[in-house]
């Protein structure tokens, strides 16, 4: 017989509040253009993007993360010292070690919560916060700050057709904290690495060791391209549209709801028309709220969930207490869909 104590969690987890940080510098498309043959309207109909927002120097990965905590801590009422947990997803973080959690927690003014960065690509919230409700139900944190944020205009090669005008940069943060009643349904996640290649970054870190820089990509100028990320859009399309909505629906099963038990719906910011395709493949009723965050955010990644989560509560868009499906994909491929009721 086992002599360890069982743990003493809560019964459930839910999210208690929300807070983001879109960086202060509006980028439209036209700003896009100068660089790649295209026009607004067709950038307009492939991915519904009009604006993104691009951070500036000051605007760092850890100064966004700070930001977009500090509200979501406020809105949850919960103290940073109370925190046990710090999650933070991302891809835009260019020092190996230490984890920039830890210099988050610090800045916050946590009691040394235990902090980690995870890399998980658009799936990165998704997988946070599952990882936060196994903390607070099994005892390890009373609460747990989830924190989704990208500078990706810092890997986007704004020479690449396919890719220049897709992404932003932001912050999005949760708190979890413990629940009386179920408030986050079952996570259905999963990962295709069969598909890794359609998206990736263009050059591996390691290859700038090397003394001859020939083998790295040149810009026009002649000048040594820096790494980005560049993906295979209508493989990434195909995959997204068919495969992902039977991972969502998937989610509303495992949470034991159907299409007309929703309220709304957050799915990745990656496209307009993948997230207009999902609608329509799952059938969702027209008093669905649907998230379309991406029009004036465009694609930040593991932001993007935390983010339109926070505009739909702040427009009114979205109230306390509705049931929302929120799922998130990409590279990887990796991909996490839950239901959750919003804080």
């Amino acid at each position: 017989m086992s002599k360890i104590k069982p743990s003493k969690g809560a019964p459930y987890a839910r999210i208690l509040g929300v807070g983001g940080y879109r960086p202060t510098r509006v980028v439209p498309n036209e700003v896009i253009l100068e660089k790649i043959d295209s026009s607004d309207e067709w950038i307009r109909s492939r991915s519904g993007i009009e604006t993104r927002h691009w951070a500036g120097p000051e605007e760092t990965v850890a100064a966004m993360s700070v930001e977009a905590s500090g509200k979501a801590l406020a809105d949850a009422g919960v103290d940073a010292s109370q925190i046990g947990a710090v999650v933070v997803s991302t891809v835009s973080h260019f020092s190996q070690t230490p984890a920039i959690a830890t210099e988050i927690a610090d800045r916050l003014g946590t009691d040394r919560a235990a902090a980690f960065d995870i890399s998980a690509g658009c799936a990165g919230f998704g997988y946070g916060l599952t990882l936060a409700k196994g903390m607070v139900v099994e005892g390890s944190a009373e609460y747990v700050l989830v924190i989704g944020v990208e500078r990706l205009s810092d890997l986007t090669d704004l020479e690449d057709r396919a890719t220049a005008f897709l992404f932003g940069d932001g912050a999005g943060a949760v708190v979890v904290g413990p629940s009386k009643e179920p408030a986050i349904g079952p996570t259905v996640w999963g990962s295709e690495g069969d598909k890794a290649e359609t998206i990736k970054q263009t050059v591996p870190w390691d290859r700038f060791r090397v003394g001859d820089l020939s083998t790295l990509p040149l810009d026009s100028e002649g000048n040594v391209k820096f790494p980005a990320i560049t993906q295979e859009g209508q493989a990434v399309f195909r995959w997204a549209v068919f495969e992902m909505a039977k991972v969502a629906q998937q989610a509303l099963d495992a949470a034991g709801i159907s299409p007309d038990d929703l309220d709304v719906f957050i799915p990745h910011q990656a496209n307009v028309r993948i997230i207009d395709s999902m609608v329509k493949t799952l059938k969702l009723p027209d008093h669905v709220t649907v998230a379309r965050d991406i029009r004036t955010t465009g694609n930040t990644s593991a932001a993007s969930i935390p983010l339109a989560m926070e505009r739909l509560l702040a427009t009114g868009d979205a109230k306390s207490g509705d049931t929302a499906l929120v799922i998130g994909f990409g590279a990887g491929l990796v991909y996490a869909a839950t239901v959750v009721t919003l804080p």
